[in-house]
């Protein structure tokens, strides 16, 4: 409810009315089939549009539910890297890690040791800081190596927006077939649909003996 005494109307097109008493332009509204919805309570005056408020509503919400299914959370993303990775392997990781960097994700390059190869970390930081140079198109790294416990490991932010996934057809097929099944009655349902009998009858009422004739009953 508008509980101010002046509103500046903007008419369902987008025009401006000007300034006018809210009783006048609740009226206008009323004659017009549409409602004076308050859009801008804060401002001198405040401002309220004529609108079908539940059109409004409606396209609201689904503005809002679009606005969600378009957002996607960033992930983080883990490489792992041996210190004697072979340059095959090595490549196959740059070329993983780029896929999850292109996505708009975080990824984590980590270089496990194991045993005496504790001993030799610049092995792991030379690893890592060539990893970084093959994929620095894609990312930036937001730390240097730091060696903690038996691994290093540096962490990269995308440097993409992240990927809009739409739904495989599978997904979709699948979505198709649970809203069919969801509109589809149940059986139970149908059958009680079906097996109601009509009230039976009211039954006729016995006729009374004759007076002298002789009683039967006990």
């Amino acid at each position: 409810m508008i509980r101010v005494f002046d509103v500046r109307v903007v008419d369902e097109d987008g025009s401006q009315l000007g300034v006018m008493r809210t009783a006048d332009a609740l009226r206008l509204a009323q004659e017009r089939g549409l409602d004076l919805v308050e859009v801008a309570p804060l401002a001198s005056p405040p401002v309220a549009r004529l609108l079908d408020f539940g059109q409004y509503k409606y396209e609201l919400t689904k503005r809002e539910k679009e606005a969600k299914r378009k957002q996607r959370s960033i992930t983080f993303k883990e490489v792992r890297l041996k210190p004697k990775i072979g340059i095959g392997d090595f490549d196959t990781k740059v070329r993983r890690a780029i896929e999850f960097l292109e996505d708009g994700d975080r990824v984590k390059i980590a270089v496990q040791f194991r045993g005496r190869e504790l001993t030799h970390p610049q092995i792991g930081r030379d690893l890592l800081d060539k990893f970084a140079d093959q994929i620095k198109e894609h990312g930036v790294v937001e730390r240097p190596p730091m060696l903690e416990g038996k691994s290093m490991h540096i962490s990269v932010a995308s440097t993409h927006k992240p990927k809009q996934h739409e739904p495989t057809p599978a997904a979709a097929a699948k979505s198709h077939a649970r809203a069919v099944d969801e509109a589809a009655p149940e059986d139970g349902a149908a059958q009680d649909d079906t097996n109601v009998l009509p009230p039976a009858p009211p039954a006729a009422p016995r006729p009374e003996p004759e007076s002298g004739s002789a009683s039967t009953g006990v």
